[in-house]
């Protein structure tokens, strides 16, 4: 019997700056840059299929 693992679409600063390796600073940055930062009270989530859209172009 497999498990998945059900990706994800919002995730907070801590987990997306370990899932895409990069300081959590970097990542909070560029989430901001991408306009995939969503408050909800005082908690910030960002949407991975923005971030990883914008993410796309730096690609070279």
């Amino acid at each position: 019997m497999e498990v998945k693992v059900q990706k994800k679409d919002f995730v907070r600063y801590d987990e997306g700056a370990a899932r895409y390796s990069m300081s959590k600073h970097t990542f909070m940055k560029l989430a901001q840059d991408a306009h995939a930062v969503y408050k909800v009270n005082r908690v910030s989530l960002v949407n991975t299929k923005i971030f990883e859209d914008y993410l796309e172009t730096f690609r070279v």
